[in-house]
């Protein structure tokens, strides 16, 4: 009986300072580190996200950034992108009122959204869009193009739906 109570006491000890050594290790602070060798990283664009909804992105597909330049008026033509697309409306300067009007054909019918400087959007996969340029500044858009195929354009060209008549 005293070997059993014996041995009961041991893995109680043992458990108790394998938990008292967790705690320890997992409460000292970690260190940060700096970048270093050149490493550095510039914001580029940031944008409130405005819309709702996610994007899939398959492993193995491309994921491609480009910057837009639409003066005012500009227009993207009738488009979709095969694995969507997130988009971040930025603008050259101090002051400036850029917008985008994204026009999407959804359901036989026009659905219209503008985003303005510092807003972001997102275009989903096979969604036939136009953007124009309508603010009162050239406008500049980040786009974020996931899941495009290896090697192949994030953007497809389609035909006017006919939803959005005046367009």
């Amino acid at each position: 009986m005293r070997r059993l109570w014996s041995r009961g006491m041991r893995l109680a000890v043992m458990t108790l300072g394998f938990a008292g050594l967790a705690v320890a290790l997992n409460a000292v602070p970690g260190m940060a580190t700096s970048p270093g060798g050149g490493f550095t990283s510039t914001l580029v664009a940031r944008g409130t996200y405005m819309d709702h909804g996610t994007l899939p992105i398959k492993e193995g597909s491309d994921v491609v950034v480009t910057q837009i330049t639409s003066p005012v008026g500009g227009s993207s033509g009738w488009h979709s992108h095969p694995g969507g697309a997130i988009g971040v409306v930025g603008c050259a300067g101090a002051g400036c009122h850029s917008a985008i009007t994204i026009y999407r054909s959804v359901g036989g019918h026009c659905v219209i959204n503008t985003y303005t400087n510092g807003q972001s959007f997102v275009e989903r996969p096979g969604e036939v869009v136009l953007a124009i340029s309508t603010g009162s500044d050239t406008a500049i858009v980040y786009g974020i193009f996931p899941g495009v195929p290896v090697g192949g354009s994030p953007r497809i060209d389609q035909d006017d739906p006919g939803t959005c008549p005046g367009v």
